[in-house]
């Protein structure tokens, strides 16, 4: 009897789920693939291979780099590095969040504590849709720790510490889920199937080996100030005036199409985070499928958009002249002796003022160098693979400084014109904060070659 009802619920399982197919094999119906939906503002880079590494003599002899020939897949990239007026929208975000939690706490309207069939939610949701009243006496109140304190304030004038904007995210350590490693003579993950239990330790972001508890124990939990360090302007440089640029930069309207400068390798990466979460809050809200992952650029994927399917060029507009044939200057850099101006721009210029790559994307040298998603190592491309080559280093908070660099690309509006070219390669530290370093994000694409597939 206990037989037959199970071969019933088994008869039921599998006729449900062939509804409306005739018995065939379908597949699931009515789902959306991911790539009929074209982010916004970014160009579909398509598959290719192509010669990565120096496309001219290394001048100053660093030997950071070999050619060598490596594949990509596709992916949708940033036609433009993140703008002041986006990567403010990170700040805004993470601001209004902590405003709506202490708000919250106090005044029922700014939280959602039950769903649609009056059963509890348990924390509550943040009520997005419930406007915050920032001039409201009581919202004064509450918000007060927002606020720098009355001794700190300039000019008397109510400002939010910056400060004290923390995004609170998580990530998934895919790399430690899928280490293996020896158990009973066997090479296994971290799951054991026989037993059904997780066996093994991992690294958490302290630096500390933990035993694994459960899938759980793969999610990495990290905390990261995200307003931009806006006296970068005036620290990166000794002996020059810069200070109109750190009052004004950031915020003021008049730049919100510039770059973002002054952030931090960390704080790109969990702008990539926001970006995804955000993007993928509101599908979820219209029943839609998930996207992507936004992400900084992985190196071999940067130099590969850069160089916009003109293999061994010099330069990102593919020739190997830094002018077009009317003698102007094709990006914004350091040309000639000091002339800054030369070419446009005395500090960052307004974002697509030059000429796109063939590609689509602007600026892909000059203006800022661009942060990208890989750990720099003088000899990567000895070791790392030639398809979608990566190397990444998670650095933990004791490791030396050596461990702590990040590969940046692109060159910026103060560097000659060798950190332009598209095999040149250099590092900053993690943790550090550039008036010359911005980023662009990048999305992988799901559905195949994707565009046309060049071979070199």
């Amino acid at each position: 009897m206990k037989k037959l009802a199970y071969l019933s619920a088994v008869i039921l399982i599998v006729t449900g789920c062939s509804s409306g197919s005739n018995g065939e094999l379908v597949g699931v119906q009515d789902r959306t693939p991911s790539y009929s939906n074209p982010p916004y503002g970014m160009v579909l880079i398509p598959t290719g291979s192509y010669r990565m590494g120096p496309s001219d003599q290394d001048v100053p002899w660093a030997t950071t780099a070999q050619s060598k020939t490596v594949s990509v897949p596709s992916f949708w990239m940033d036609e433009t590095e993140i703008t002041n007026n986006e990567y403010r929208q990170f700040v805004y975000w993470v601001r209004d969040s902590m405003a709506y939690r202490l708000l919250g706490e106090q005044i029922d309207a700014y939280f959602i504590s039950e769903d649609q069939y009056g059963e509890p939610i348990d924390p509550p949701f943040i009520n997005w849709e419930e406007e915050i009243d920032w001039a409201g006496e009581e919202e004064k109140t509450i918000l007060e720790d927002l606020y720098y304190p009355e001794h700190e304030r300039f000019y008397r004038r109510r400002d939010i510490d910056t400060r004290k904007l923390i995004f609170d995210y998580f990530w998934i350590d895919y790399k430690q889920a899928a280490q293996k490693y020896t158990f009973e003579n066997e090479n296994r993950r971290h799951y054991n199937y026989k037993t059904g239990q997780y066996d093994g330790e991992i690294y958490n972001l302290e630096g500390k080996r933990i035993p694994i508890k459960d899938r759980s124990s793969f999610i990495m939990h990290d905390k990261v100030a995200v307003y931009p360090d806006t006296l970068c302007w005036i620290s990166d440089f000794s002996y020059s005036y810069n200070e109109p640029m750190s009052n004004m930069y950031f915020w003021h309207p008049s730049f919100d199409n510039y770059p973002v400068v002054g952030v931090t390798w960390k704080q790109a990466t969990a702008f990539c985070i926001w970006r995804t979460n955000f993007l993928n809050s509101y599908l979820q809200s219209q029943g839609q499928a998930f996207e992507q992952d936004f992400r900084l650029p992985l190196e071999g994927e940067w130099e590969y958009a850069a160089r916009g399917g003109n293999d061994l060029a010099l330069y990102p507009w593919g020739g190997p002249y830094t002018r077009n044939d009317k003698g102007c200057f094709l990006a914004n850099f350091k040309p000639l002796r000091g002339n800054y101006i030369g070419d446009g721009g005395l500090y960052t210029v307004e974002v697509a003022i030059y000429e796109a790559n063939d590609f689509g994307l602007y600026d892909m040298a000059g203006n800022v160098a661009e942060w990208t998603a890989n750990a720099f190592d003088e000899s990567e491309y000895t070791f790392s693979h030639d398809l979608s080559p990566d190397y990444k280093h998670n650095a933990l908070p004791d490791d030396l400084p050596v461990m702590k660099r990040k590969v940046v690309r692109g060159g910026s509006w103060k560097d000659i014109a060798y950190y332009m070219q598209n095999g040149t390669r250099t590092y900053e530290y993690q943790d550090s904060a550039k008036s010359y370093i911005g980023f662009r994000c990048v999305r992988s694409y799901m559905g195949g070659v994707g565009a046309t597939s060049k071979v070199y």
